[in-house]
């Protein structure tokens, strides 16, 4: 709703009105005056912002009010935040022009620290700026003092001196709700219907199997759990998940069925129907396509035919709200699934689950009736159960709990769905903060998947993060994103090897934070590129254009069609990605000067007009996978307030503006898969406040406006991934040392690539620069490739890494033994590719020196204690694989891979045994490609030493074929025909002897 965004803004501009205007105009009277004004009204406003959020759902004067107040901030903050920016450009041109721009950290530091007469302003610029704020803060005085008098005939209750926090909690208290509450039969019946036989299917092709409910009925929780059964996955081929919603997009949809298995010689629709024949020819699959609403038939029949490609037994889930769709499909009402209400016992159980996670015995006992008489209110709905369930995990006392339950909000009306009053009751206990930056969520379309530090950046970029107790506003969107998903606002929760965490929104969440946010937040869908469109509202703040399938041609943003930007003066966020955008007319940015955030990612723009540094006030810029774009204006360096720029994936760029050492503000600069940016600027070593640089290339030409690997040392706020390719080129190996990475403690992920560089001189300075390229202690994956150091003698930090999980060694062509990793205690995976010097793997590589000290110990070595995924390829030379041998290993006295799950073994032509550990491990999968004949048929014979080490292992596969699965040996052609052969002999020895 409005007054959330109201909430956070004054807070932010009382906050602004103290730091910003009175420290830097104190010596204007007449502007410290109406600052005293403001700052007395926004008090008043504030103390009764409470009791107007609730009101106004049904009081629509209530609402007006809001929504006065709510421009007015918008204004005040545009205000605020010209001023500063414009004192902050001319404090940075004059810093540079001195050669002192590093002093110049963030801006909070510009104002507490500069004072106002060292702007060194010209005599006219002060006077023009100082009239300038003093006629827009008295104009915005006299506006807000109205609204602040208007308040009054309201009667508003006043909350004085209220201050909202999030409530922190561990990461470690989200509540597993993968569980299936209630729908066990419907579950069963669904996984019946996917495995069985049908001879419908001969005529029609796969079936159709639809689950179809109200919102909110829990159809997709449903199709997952059918879609993750273990005898659904050993049943399909290939299983294919896709999320479909409105617009009904044929191309998306193809992308995932294709899903790598081929590439489309065009963008054309029938080209990618023609791939994805292709890529399920003759497979059974498993398509689920989910939230399906679309009833044209010509879209779906389209569709449907390359899927007749597929194997007999191939099916088609669907979950959808509406019957005729899945009739449209070809369903028949006798493999329809109708989801009905939970029970009012499962509803319990469900709402149980969440809302008494992490409470004792006895408050249960106090809280369980007025939680039955609750969940009476959610009317067999899982999805009203899991949001007041998430909501009652955080009332501590029973007065809390018969306030919900007495609560108002249940007798409104004026909400559009039943289900809206739970979800209602939640929002409004969050913190004011975090419903800001719930509210923003829906500038994305539905099913989209958030990233959740992507996330944080759109945050930011909105101004929406308080700083509390001085913590970076990372951390402080950390904890409302954390918060949100306690609170199950968001679902899916994911996190990959990388770290990297990604969300969706439910349908039903997405339509309610909707209908909160309708006036500012819209979603435009053009499917007409010659048709002029406009906005409904000359209030939307935050539009999301989607240019729909059926128009494949490459277009241009701009004032003509197909929207028009007339009434867009006050936008603050343009998003328009994966929609083949040829250019952006210069006229529409000159129109959108208010832009805080623009995401044009997924398009095909050759460059940006200049124009583009006239967006004084953006914070936030994502072109990644813009493959043509080549290079960007010098004048983007003009945007003094920009935090996060997007290049990943931009191909074609081949330098970024010499002058980017200006944006002093920049904190997030990805450039991953930039692959013709050979170099950055060397500004970019001036940026103290970056925290993620997750590409760099040491440039091999000895260049002083190149960013070099020293200058990495005065970026101590790095964060997250750091990837630093070209080491070969570095020429003196000290420059390594005052890269002083083991100071960036928030490094997780670190790759370092030696590549280019003279490799005859190359291998000793690898070696000096490898010890001096100390990571953080903090490091959970490490990856070293192309390294020319000759054999192997390791750093002590290399074996040091308490909390390293992935270790990658790539590329090592002059390197005989490998480092004693075995003492690393945390690592989980390790890979070992391309090491054709490596003859022996041995106890230097578990970590274990002397077996008699094994003997001596009083308890047992454990070598590699947590490594649960173990792979070798490329080792040309390897030979010998053993471990430490004799009594220790067989009487128990080291303990060998003890979590190990599993082991890959390619392209090893010359190892002839496997090591005696392994038959201690618990193995459940090896794979072995392309190695020895010895040892692939001593693999396979079922007999012998090399067997007794293998025979536990359920899963073994030899140069792509299954050898055993599931713990059951598979008999190969060959062996068939020499038992056949065998059996035959038999036979004929038979014969001869009667």
């Amino acid at each position: 709703m409005a007054d959330a965004l109201v909430y956070v803004v004054l807070q932010q501009l009382a906050s602004t009105t103290y730091q910003q205007i009175e420290k830097e105009v104190k010596l204007v009277l007449d502007v410290k005056k109406e600052v005293a004004k403001i700052t007395s009204n926004l008090k008043a406003i504030q103390a009764v912002l409470d009791d107007a959020e609730k009101r106004q759902v049904k009081e629509a004067v209530v609402r007006d009010w809001l929504d006065k107040l709510t421009d007015v901030s918008y204004e005040m903050d545009d205000v605020l935040d010209e001023w500063n920016t414009k004192i902050l450009m001319q404090q940075v041109d004059n810093q540079e022009k001195e050669g002192d721009i590093t002093l110049l950290v963030t801006k909070k530091k510009v104002r507490l620290f500069i004072p106002f007469d060292c702007f060194c302003f010209g005599h006219v610029s002060r006077v023009i700026l100082r009239r300038d704020i003093k006629l827009k803060l008295k104009d915005l005085n006299n506006k807000l003092t109205v609204i602040a008098k208007e308040r009054k005939a309201y009667k508003f209750q006043h909350t004085e001196g209220r201050v909202e926090q999030p409530e922190r909690q561990k990461s470690s208290s989200f509540v597993d709700i993968s569980k299936t509450f209630g729908r066990e039969n419907e579950k069963d019946i669904i996984v019946n219907k996917l495995l069985s036989e049908s001879s419908q299917e001969i005529v029609t092709g796969p079936l159709v199997i639809p689950i179809v409910g109200m919102g909110g009925m829990g159809k997709t929780t449903l199709a997952q759990l059918a879609y993750n059964d273990e005898n659904v996955k050993a049943h399909f081929e290939r299983r294919i998940w896709v999320c479909v919603s409105d617009p009904f997009d044929e191309i998306k949809i193809a992308k995932a069925i294709i899903d790598g298995n081929g590439t489309p010689n065009s963008d054309e629709l029938e080209a990618f129907l023609q791939c994805m024949s292709k890529s399920i020819e003759g497979e059974k699959f498993l398509l689920v396509l989910d939230d399906v609403w679309t009833q044209d038939h010509r879209k779906w029949e389209q569709l449907k035919l390359p899927l007749l490609k597929g194997a007999m037994g191939s099916r088609i889930l669907v979950t959808t709200r509406k019957e005729e769709v899945a009739i449209m499909m070809g369903a028949k009402r006798s493999h329809m699934i109708h989801l009905k209400q939970l029970s009012e016992e499962s509803c319990w159980s469900l709402f149980y689950h969440l809302a008494f996670f992490d409470k004792e015995e006895d408050e249960s006992n106090v809280f369980e009736a007025i939680g039955k008489e609750i969940v009476k209110k959610c009317k067999g709905l899982p999805l009203a159960a899991k949001a007041l369930g998430s909501l009652m995990r955080f009332k501590k006392t029973k007065k809390e709990w018969e306030d919900v339950l007495r609560s108002e909000i249940w007798e409104l009306e004026e909400v559009e769905q039943e289900v809206f009053q739970p979800l209602l009751l939640s929002y409004y206990d969050l913190a004011s903060g975090v419903k800001r930056c719930l509210l923003y969520c829906v500038i994305f379309p539905k099913d989209y998947e958030f990233n959740k530090d992507n996330l944080i950046e759109l945050w930011m970029s909105q101004d929406y993060l308080s700083l509390e107790r001085n913590q970076e506003k990372e951390i402080v969107g950390e904890n409302y994103f954390n918060n949100l998903v306690m609170r199950s606002w968001f679902q899916d929760f994911k996190k990959d090897d990388n770290g990297n965490t990604t969300v969706k929104m439910h349908d039903i969440v997405h339509d309610f934070v909707q209908f909160l946010n309708q006036r500012e937040c819209y979603i435009m869908i053009v499917k007409d590129a010659n048709k002029r469109i406009e906005l409904p509202s000359d209030k939307v703040r935050h539009l999301t254009l989607i240019l729909a399938s059926d128009n494949q041609i490459a277009c241009s943003i701009s004032l003509s069609p197909p929207v028009s930007f007339d009434n867009c003066k006050v936008l603050r966020t343009l998003s328009c990605f994966d929609s083949r955008i040829t250019s952006l007319d210069p006229d529409l940015i000159l129109q959108l000067k208010g832009l805080r955030t623009l995401n044009l990612s997924g398009n095909i723009f050759n460059e940006l007009p200049k124009e583009i540094g006239e967006l004084i006030h953006l914070r936030y810029i994502d072109l990644s996978g813009n493959h043509h774009m080549n290079e960007l204006p010098n004048t983007m360096c003009n945007l003094y307030n920009l935090q996060t720029l997007h290049l990943t994936g931009c191909r074609q760029l081949a330098k970024l503006p010499k002058a980017i050492g200006k944006l002093i503000n920049l904190r997030h600069l990805h450039i991953k898969s930039c692959y013709a940016l050979k170099y950055l600027p060397k500004g970019i070593g001036r940026l103290r406040s970056l925290q993620v640089l997750d590409g760099f290339s040491v440039c091999a030409a000895d260049n002083s406006e190149t960013l070099q690997l020293g200058d990495l040392g005065i970026l101590d706020k790095l964060q997250g991934s750091l990837f630093i390719k070209g080491l070969g080129n570095v020429r003196d190996a000290s420059e390594a040392e005052k890269a002083q990475l083991a100071n960036k403690r928030h490094i997780l992920c670190l790759e370092l690539d030696f590549s280019n560089g003279d490799k005859r001189r190359q291998g000793e300075r690898d070696g000096e620069m490898l010890s001096f390229l100390e990571p953080p202690q903090s490091l959970e994956f490490l990856s070293i490739s192309c390294y020319c150091g000759g054999t192997f003698s390791s750093p002590n930090w290399m074996i040091s890494l308490p909390n390293l999980r992935t270790l990658v060694l790539r590329s090592w062509k002059n390197c005989d033994f490998l480092p004693p990793l075995g003492k690393l205690p945390s690592l989980q995976i390790l890979s070992i590719d391309d090491m054709p010097s490596v003859r022996k793997v041995g106890a230097e590589f578990l970590g274990i020196k002397e077996t008699s000290a094994l003997l001596k110990s009083s308890s047992p070595t454990v070598s590699f204690p947590k490594l649960k995924k173990l792979s070798f390829s490329g080792m040309c030379s390897w030979e010998e694989w053993e471990g430490v041998g004799g009594s220790a290993e067989e009487d128990s006295e080291v303990r060998i891979m003890p979590c190990l799950s599993s082991l890959d073994i390619l392209k090893a032509d010359s190892l002839q045994t496997l090591p005696d550990f392994l038959r201690k491990t618990p193995l459940r999968d090896l794979t072995i490609y392309k190695c020895s004949v010895f040892l692939e048929h001593s693999c396979q014979e079922r007999r012998g030493e090399e067997h007794l080490k293998i025979s536990h292992i359920p899963n073994i596969e030899i140069n792509y074929k299954s050898v055993r699965e599931d713990g059951v040996w598979i008999q190969q052609e060959d062996e068939t025909e020499e038992t056949d052969s065998s059996d035959s002999d038999e036979d004929d020895d038979g014969i001869a002897q009667e």
